[in-house]
């Protein structure tokens, strides 16, 4: 069956309750689902980690990104940009792009920040950048989702955002999850659409 790989990396859990609320509507558009993680990035060049994480979803293989009808791509930012451990994953996908194995599939983004103002809008500009170089079609949220209007919290065009506060604690709002799960929709839908007229 078709699915949606809803990666993600969350270090304080507001990026992956973001994750869950796109996967719900990734769901509700008819597709299934497939939540991944990637695991933290070391100093440290031995360290490694544990092949399963202890809690959460599994870690993302490159199979999972091979085999997805659309993406969609989470992180919290850093510095305006995404995470590391993000970015790492998909420095290892040359492979893939070589064989341009994800071209023409839709992708969207998410992030998470502390801050109103702490880099939203860029950090989801920088995770479309190598999707964009893989050749999938970027999807964002139309102004058509009433929230974009009405939110006092996060929210773009771009992709679904959520200020999770200073200490990293405040709960995705409703306007923030009805957002993510507009994300999930769109690119169920996008990737029905596509693989019926390929």
């Amino acid at each position: 069956m078709a699915y949606i790989l809803v990666l993600y990396y969350s270090r304080y859990g507001a990026t992956a309750e973001m994750a869950r609320q796109v996967a719900r509507g990734v769901e509700l558009g008819g597709l299934e689902a497939r939540l991944r993680t990637v695991p933290p990035v070391s100093a440290d060049h031995e360290a490694t980690a544990p092949a399963v994480p202890d809690s959460g979803a599994p870690y993302a293989t490159l199979a999972d990104l091979d085999g997805c009808a659309g993406l969609a791509l989470g992180s919290p930012t850093r510095f305006g940009n995404m995470a590391a451990p993000l970015k790492y994953f998909l420095d290892g996908t040359g492979g893939l792009w070589m064989q341009a194995a994800l071209a023409g599939r839709p992708a969207g983004v998410f992030t998470s920040t502390s801050s109103m103002h702490g880099g939203q809008e860029t950090t989801l500009l920088s995770m479309m950048l190598p999707l964009l170089h893989h050749g999938m079609l970027i999807t964002g949220l139309p102004y058509s989702e009433p929230e974009l209007l009405q939110t006092r919290e996060g929210g773009s065009p771009y992709g679904p955002s959520h200020l999770a506060g200073q200490d990293g604690k405040l709960p995705l709002s409703t306007a923030e999850k009805n957002l993510c799960q507009a994300l999930g929709r769109r690119l169920a839908g996008l990737a029905g659409a596509l693989r019926k007229s390929g």
